[in-house]
């Protein structure tokens, strides 16, 4: 699950960037981040806790 978690957030913030460029979003990247960086903290946290296979 780790490996599909990080891909499908690396292919929504690539979206998201290539939205931006081509001015089909209009919205500060920056201030979201500096806004919602506490966010990605929560979910990482929450994707490590739920990844299969721990200490064998």
């Amino acid at each position: 699950m780790r490996g599909t978690f990080g891909a499908i957030v690396l292919i929504v913030v690539g979206g998201v960037a290539l939205a931006h460029n081509l001015g089909y979003l209009n919205f500060s990247l920056a201030y979201l981040i500096r806004t919602w960086w506490p966010m990605i903290l929560i979910g990482l946290g929450i994707s490590f806790f739920f990844t299969p296979g721990g200490k064998r």
